[in-house]
């Protein structure tokens, strides 16, 4: 059994860097159909830059930069996120009345989010706060699925026994809802990255991915855009396999 799944992890693997080198092939095809080498440059002049940037202490600097704006973003996100969830799987009344917003959020243009929030907040904050109201629709719709689909019997045990209380939130709903969670969790660390390095970008955030990547077009440098785009994948391949580690799906 531990062969075959690692024959098969092994074959993922293989998949998705030909996907990887497929992406570069289509570099390649549409530097060729434009004629401009200078947007599309040669893949070995992108794998030069993206080379010379993981030996560049610098670079660490601006991941580390973006990743605190995700990790906070991902707090408060999580935070406002499974309350509202768990209240609105509890609460027909509540999922009907918190629909409208969550549909507006998930609707609104980020940039459109993003401009608004720059009016009504410091600057360096805005990466936060974007992101954080992007990725709450996320997870507490997650949260209100799980909690909604919980077997009814399960919870007639503990009511049996006592009220809702956080000790029942934490030992009998988050474990039989952890399914919902980890696949949420999954997606939203990926979308946020991208939500995190766009309003960097914007904001023009200092010491981060968002802004390198403003200055790379600045000075027309796209082999460093391109090597920071597979940054940030490598980036999203590792913050995604985060709630796998912390979030136990119940068998």
């Amino acid at each position: 059994m531990t062969s075959t799944m690692e024959k098969n992890k092994a074959k993922d693997s293989l998949v998705f860097f030909l996907g990887i080198i497929f992406i570069g092939c289509l570099i390649q095809i549409a530097g060729k159909a434009k004629g401009d080498s200078l947007v599309f440059p040669g893949l070995a002049e992108i794998l030069k830059s993206f080379f010379r940037l993981i030996r560049t202490a610098k670079t660490y600097q601006l991941v580390l930069t973006s990743i605190i704006h995700l990790s906070l973003a991902l707090l408060f996100a999580s935070l406002i996120g499974l309350t509202l969830g768990i209240i609105e799987g509890l609460s027909k009344f509540f999922q009907n009345f918190f629909r409208p917003l969550m549909i507006l959020i998930r609707s609104i243009p980020m940039i459109v989010l993003v401009v608004v929030i720059m009016v009504l907040a410091d600057y360096e904050f805005v990466p936060y706060l974007a992101s954080t109201i992007v990725l709450v629709p996320l997870i507490s719709e997650a949260a209100c699925e799980g909690c909604r689909n919980i077997d009814p019997a399960l919870i007639d045990v503990y009511k049996i026994n006592g009220a809702f209380s956080l000790r029942v939130l934490f030992s009998v709903y988050f474990p039989l809802m952890s399914g919902y969670l980890r696949q949420a969790y999954v997606s939203a660390v990926g979308m946020g990255v991208k939500i995190v390095v766009s309003s960097e970008y914007l904001v023009q955030s200092r010491n981060s991915l968002g802004k390198a990547v403003f200055s790379s077009a600045y000075f027309n440098d796209y082999a460093d855009i391109y090597a920071y785009a597979l940054i940030m994948i490598c980036l999203v391949l590792i913050v995604t396999a985060l709630p796998m580690l912390f979030i136990k799906e119940k068998d």
